[in-house]
């Protein structure tokens, strides 16, 4: 079953299937990079010295490299964005920023378009999963994050398709692979469909639970039936999306990227298996090695190369991680998400015949958009002074690791969840993280990821594609 590639109407989608995209009209959407000014208070200068840098048009069909800029993020630079003021630079929203960006791609990117919805699969799951209501299956809170495109779920699509654009494409793809109505391939809008689709499948997956633990596996679960019936649909609605993700991949006929994008599997695969966790598979942080009161400093870009950097379809090292924070937390989400990502970038420049140089910074943009993404998510749940009642958080997220560091006495709370995460004073967790350092180291991982996002992203050569990928790294700075 191929993907629409149809023009869905945001209204239609909203009122047929209830979706809620956020449109938004916004005015800054054709500012050209090097004269924009968020970017001139991050990236230093003025106006005038911030002029955008182009490429040869005769090297590459679109551009070539200028080997001068290094991919780093410079403490002057971090000072830069951490004093950036408000009152003078535009505010930046989520919905404005994406609903901008879509409008430069054509179309919302989602693979949950209309047609898609209605396929006689997903009905089927979809009658099925009304089966689930009520029984508090951890599938239904899965569903509900895909429909309504929750802010926790990266707009990973768009990222892709902007990507795309930013960079253009050779003289060598052929005529027939031409977009010319938005300036995307074809196969570039298919493999960013099939990263929404993996992307979709792991959390689909995530929501089957282990019903027995270890020691009581193999009794009577009659009287979990609506459970595993749960587990059923989850791991088979899973396996639907990424066999059919692999099918997308296979017609385009590349082995390069079919070896790539299998290599971003095994990376999400090897996510669950790092380190310690509960009964249900929940990740747990490891245990501190580092004297009370100590902290480790900030990691360079080059300390939290894992291999990566020179050879991104190779498993990622893994030594020397486990314990201290930061490396731990880039493992865990270069693995869980930001592999992904980042190898689809790597890929859509590949299928436009952009050099391997090109390639790599295209690799690296998306991973460390995806750590930036991840950092300002995690730090939503501390932004208050107490935690909702009943609210939980990632014991694994970027402020709870940098607390161990600085307190190792909290991880007896930690501790308790051994058997389930649930068993964790949330409560009295969040009380101590908010009075420690670790909000604040985490703003600056924050800040470090998000330029050197951009850092790659002024290789590109000014365009609205380009403003846009700026326009949603700052509005991260906003959730």
């Amino acid at each position: 079953m191929a993907l629409s590639r149809m023009v869905v109407p945001r209204a239609l989608l909203r009122s047929s299937i209830g979706i809620d995209f956020g449109i938004g009209i916004g005015v800054v959407g054709r500012t050209k990079v090097g004269q924009h000014p968020v970017a001139v208070k991050l990236l230093g200068g003025s106006t005038a010295d911030r002029q955008p840098r182009r490429w040869n048009s005769t090297a590459c069909g679109g551009g070539r490299l200028n080997p001068s800029r290094s991919i780093s993020a410079s403490s002057r630079a971090g000072e830069k964005l951490a004093t950036a003021k408000a009152p003078q630079v535009p505010r930046h929203d989520w919905n404005r920023a994406v609903s901008e960006a879509e409008q430069i791609v054509g179309y919302p990117t989602s693979f949950l378009n209309l047609r898609f919805l209605l396929s006689d699969e997903i009905a089927n799951v979809a009658l099925h999963l009304r089966k689930l209501i009520g029984s508090n299956h951890p599938l239904l809170k899965s569903a509900k994050s895909l429909i309504y495109n929750d802010k926790s779920q990266q707009a990973w699509g768009l990222i892709i398709l902007l990507v795309s654009k930013a960079a253009g494409h050779t003289a060598s793809v052929p005529e027939t692979d031409h977009d010319s109505s938005v300036g995307v391939l074809h196969s570039q809008r298919a493999l960013a469909e099939v990263t929404e689709m993996i992307r979709s499948s792991q959390l689909i997956h995530n929501g089957i639970i282990n019903l027995q633990s270890m020691d009581n596996a193999g009794n009577n679960l009659s009287g979990d039936s609506d459970m595993i019936f749960g587990n059923k649909i989850a791991l088979l609605g899973g396996d639907y999306l990424l066999a059919h993700a692999s099918k997308q991949i296979a017609t385009l006929r590349n082995q390069d990227l079919n070896m790539l994008m299998t290599s971003a599997y095994r990376d999400l695969a090897e996510s669950a298996f790092i380190g310690d966790t509960d009964d249900q598979n929940i990740p747990l942080p490891s245990k501190p090695t580092t004297p009370p009161g100590t902290s480790t400093p900030e990691c360079t870009l080059e300390e939290l190369d894992f291999g990566d950097v020179q050879n991104n379809k190779e498993p990622l090292r893994l030594d020397g991680v486990m314990g201290h924070p930061e490396k731990e937390w880039s493992l865990r989400h270069v693995l869980g998400g930001g592999s992904l990502l980042g190898k689809s970038c790597h890929g859509a420049l590949m299928l436009a015949g952009h050099p391997e140089e090109l390639q790599k910074q295209g690799y690296l943009f998306g991973k460390h958009m995806s750590l930036a993404w991840q950092a300002s998510i995690e730090l939503q749940p501390f932004l208050h002074n107490e935690l909702p009642l009943g609210a939980q958080f990632s014991l694994v997220s970027a402020p709870v690791l940098f607390h161990l560091e600085y307190d190792p006495e909290i991880y007896g709370i930690i501790e308790k969840g051994r058997t389930s995460v649930e068993d964790v004073d949330y409560v009295a967790l969040h009380n101590e993280v908010i009075r420690g350092p670790g909000l604040e180291r985490t703003r600056n991982l924050q800040k470090k990821h998000s330029m050197a996002a951009m850092n790659v992203l002024t290789r590109f050569p000014s365009s609205d594609a380009q403003t846009a990928l700026l326009n949603i790294i700052m509005a991260m700075q906003q959730l």
